[in-house]
């Protein structure tokens, strides 16, 4: 296992802002969470399963909060069942967020493209994975099939493809790309 320390300011931020959490304010060039700023959601479909806790949003979903955007196949919202509120009404707490086909995250400066992810929010943990993960922030692109962020701490753990090419991670950085930061 590779780790590597990629600025992976969009991820958290749009993950977290998807799940309306409240929170800290834009900084710098590292997106951080947002609160205030409102979040569309838009798909062929929607669906609400009240006693499963789920809502679901298939075909082409586009998830909007300020310039951030997510698009995927399908969008599956898990909220704690035991809590308060409701499914039906957004009320509910967020659980966990589940994203399949072709997951596409982009901010101003960086994207991260996988066939799927999944972020739990409580151990605020994000998994990316696929047939290729791509992260990249200007010049500068990290390429493998399993990407897992720990929010809290910040690591980044980056995995190769197992059974194709050479299996390894492949990182490239361009100096030029760091000049007046």
């Amino acid at each position: 296992m590779t780790t590597f320390h990629f600025r992976l300011g969009l991820l958290p931020f749009f993950l977290l802002a998807c799940a309306a959490s409240p929170g800290l304010a834009q900084s710098g060039n590292t997106l951080k969470l947002s609160g205030s700023e409102p979040i569309a959601i838009e798909g062929d479909s929607f669906e609400v399963r009240e006693a499963d806790g789920i809502a679901i949003f298939t075909g082409a979903v586009n998830v909007t909060q300020g310039q951030s955007t997510m698009k995927a196949g399908r969008l599956v919202v898990h909220y704690d069942k035991q809590g308060e509120g409701s499914v039906m009404t957004g009320s509910a707490a967020i659980t966990k967020l589940e994203m399949s086909g072709k997951v596409v995250l982009r901010s101003p400066t960086q994207s991260a493209t996988a066939d799927e992810g999944v972020f739990d929010m409580a151990s605020e943990v994000l998994v990316l994975s696929g047939s290729k993960v791509v992260l990249t922030e200007g010049d500068n692109v990290a390429v493998g099939c399993k990407l897992t962020y720990q929010m809290k701490s910040g690591k980044a753990d980056l995995q190769g493809c197992k059974g194709t090419g050479s299996g390894r991670v492949q990182i490239m950085i361009n100096p030029k790309s760091q000049q007046g930061n």
